[in-house]
């Protein structure tokens, strides 16, 4: 149903309160393209997504990408560029009625004055399948078009028939430089000033997420307002007012935006997200049990996500424990699983036995050293062929090329292996995993080295 005349009336009113006085943030919500910091493999001048919104011959999509990164903004920008009808709702509060309903009235939008309409659903990822369901045959036919905003991995949490339906485009975190220029732009639109290292250290600590860096540096404009009134009580009666005035153009300094993160409550309350992840992951990797259980208790009460939580000891299991304790992944993993099958709070329990486990269990990073090695030579030095013995012999015509000529099988060799090249020349003989002593390690060590030791005594 249209919106009446004193309803757009009021709207429009509400808009421009919210213009002038709502959340940074929202204050510096991108209007344009032009204006939308970073996406540049996106919406640079003949990317692919930017062509279709300019052509306005958007099919449906999904908005793929962590917090702070523009997917709202975008649907706002195609909102306002669009000849389509928009419609907007959001997964939280939508039920399977209010995706029947816009369906409905884009139906008869279309039948009647043959123009289509966009569905805007943010977070996605959170409509069941009932849900998702409902909204595909629309979506099928082209009455709908749907952008889908979301956060997590929709290959996980997007029904196939519906995600084959839709063009991915991945948003990535913006980097420093492009939060810098956010960071400035705000300030040159509040008319107040920061140094350099108060909009770098902002910057640097949002973590790629442009709205909790508007959200702290609003915080910081407040604490730096606040501390040119103090300045102000002291001054005399009579020039008290003007110096007021000032204090809402308060400088930031690098101190100013320290406190500002220290007292926010972004994403943690009075805990400050990235130092206690920090200080979680280095407890671990440091073998304190005690200590990795006080930050994930911290954690947890803060109201942090746990499957982040499980997510970066799944990381922490092949980069600080890897080899020296291969249970440690399973362990991680097994925790992870957990997370998503009973859920907190007692999923806790989990987590926490995932964290004594790992942070006892004996530590190398080799396996982790040994992949930047190889990835450096990957990048740094030229594509060596595919050794010709290594090549797949199995398609027709494979053998007449000479794919696989001289390789010799290792299970052929009462040994169980043999010694020949498996890599290019370029990189043969370079080391990457070079084993520790530490745990089950310096058994994969004593495995590598009979192999070495017995080719170089030439045993047949």
């Amino acid at each position: 149903m249209a919106a009446s005349e004193p309803d757009d009336l009021f709207i429009a009113g509400l808009r421009q309160k919210l213009a002038a006085s709502g959340p940074l943030a929202d204050r510096m919500r991108p209007r344009t393209l032009d204006e939308i910091a970073g996406q540049r493999h996106l919406l640079a001048p003949g990317r692919p997504l930017r062509t279709l919104i300019e052509a306005d011959r958007l099919s449906s999509v999904i908005l793929w990408g962590p917090p702070g990164t523009g997917k709202t903004t975008l649907a706002r920008v195609i909102a306002s560029t669009t000849q389509k009808a928009f419609e907007s709702m959001s997964a939280v509060t939508a039920g399977v009625k209010d995706v029947r309903d816009a369906s409905t009235e884009a139906r008869r939008r279309l039948a009647e004055t043959g123009r289509g309409t966009i569905l805007f659903l943010d977070e996605v990822h959170r409509f069941n399948k009932a849900q998702q369901d409902a909204l595909l045959p629309s979506v099928e036919e082209g009455v709908l078009t749907l952008i889908g905003a979301t956060t997590e991995n929709p290959y996980f949490e997007v029904n196939a028939p519906l995600l084959s339906r839709s063009t991915l485009f991945r948003l990535e975190p913006l980097t420093e430089s492009d939060l810098a220029e956010v960071l400035t732009r705000a300030l040159k639109k509040e008319q107040a000033e920061a140094d350099t290292e108060a909009i770098d250290f902002l910057a640097d600590r949002a973590g790629g997420d442009a709205r909790a860096a508007l959200t702290a540096l609003e915080v910081a404009l407040a604490l730096a307002g606040a501390d040119q009134a103090d300045q102000a009580d002291q001054a005399d009666q009579a020039d008290q007012a003007d110096q007021a005035d000032q204090a809402d153009q308060g400088r930031v300094t690098l101190e100013i935006a320290e406190a500002a993160l220290s007292t926010r409550a972004l994403r943690y309350g009075e805990d400050e997200h990235y130092d206690i992840i920090s200080a979680f992951i280095k407890s671990i990797r440091g073998s304190d049990p005690d200590a990795g259980l006080y930050w994930l208790a911290r954690m947890l009460a803060a109201g942090e996500d746990a499957r982040y939580i499980a997510r970066r000891l799944v990381i922490l299991a092949s980069e600080d424990v890897g080899m020296a304790d291969p249970m440690g992944l399973v362990v991680a993993d097994a925790a992870a699983r957990a997370v998503e099958f009973v859920g907190l709070p007692e999923a806790s329990l989990n987590l926490a036995q995932a964290v004594v486990h790992l942070a006892t269990a004996p530590k190398s990073n080799r396996s982790a050293v040994g992949l930047w090695r190889a990835q450096g030579d990957v990048r740094d030095l030229p594509h060596g062929e595919v050794p010709v013995h290594l090549r797949d012999a199995h398609y027709r015509g494979a053998k007449s090329l000479g794919h696989g000529a001289g390789y010799d099988y290792p299970h052929d060799d009462p040994r169980g292996w043999v010694p020949q090249a498996y890599r290019p020349d370029v990189v043969e003989g370079r080391p990457y995993y070079e084993p520790s002593d530490h745990g089950a390690e310096a058994e994969i060590g004593a495995r590598m080295t009979r192999p070495r030791e017995s080719q170089e005594r030439g045993d047949e």
